[in-house]
């Protein structure tokens, strides 16, 4: 990781606008010579989903994101790291997250990137739970997210 890496790591309620965060994130990754970005976005699961809603324990979260963005960091030599991760109510089709990685070559902007989204979607500090015309139920991880985990 270069001596000047910057790792941001936002946990928030209110929507953001992804285009003005990619185009804050590039001029921030200084001389880099790849940027890679991934939004999640709310899925509509065939009209079953209406919302779904995010918890976590402020502070907690934050820390743990900001470890493992650290060691993304260190581990492929990034110049930059964003992560942004709602919580809260959100309808599908908003962004709930974004990851952007910035590194001297591409394949370590994409690795980073992916190892920080496997990161987000099966460890990281959040209960979900998804609400449809049958009621609410929590969200387990999926089998292939651990599976994707286990790569890194």
């Amino acid at each position: 990781m270069a001596a000047t890496a910057a790792v941001r790591v936002r946990v928030q309620a209110a929507p953001f606008d992804y285009g003005a965060e990619c185009g804050g994130f590039v001029p921030a990754s200084g001389a880099s010579g790849a940027v890679v970005s991934f939004l999640g976005i709310v899925r509509g699961a065939a009209g079953r989903l209406a919302r779904m809603e995010i918890e976590h324990y402020p502070g907690m979260t934050e820390k743990a994101i900001a470890a493992i963005a650290g060691e993304a960091a260190r581990r492929w030599s990034l110049d930059a790291v964003l992560v942004i991760h709602r919580h809260g109510a959100l309808v599908p089709g908003e962004p709930i997250m974004m990851v952007a990685t910035a590194a001297p070559h591409r394949a370590a902007a994409f690795e980073a990137a992916e190892f920080l989204m496997d990161y987000l979607k099966s460890r990281a500090p959040f209960w979900k739970k998804e609400i449809g015309p049958d009621g609410a139920e929590w969200v387990a991880a999926a089998e292939r997210d651990e599976a994707a985990l286990g790569r890194w």
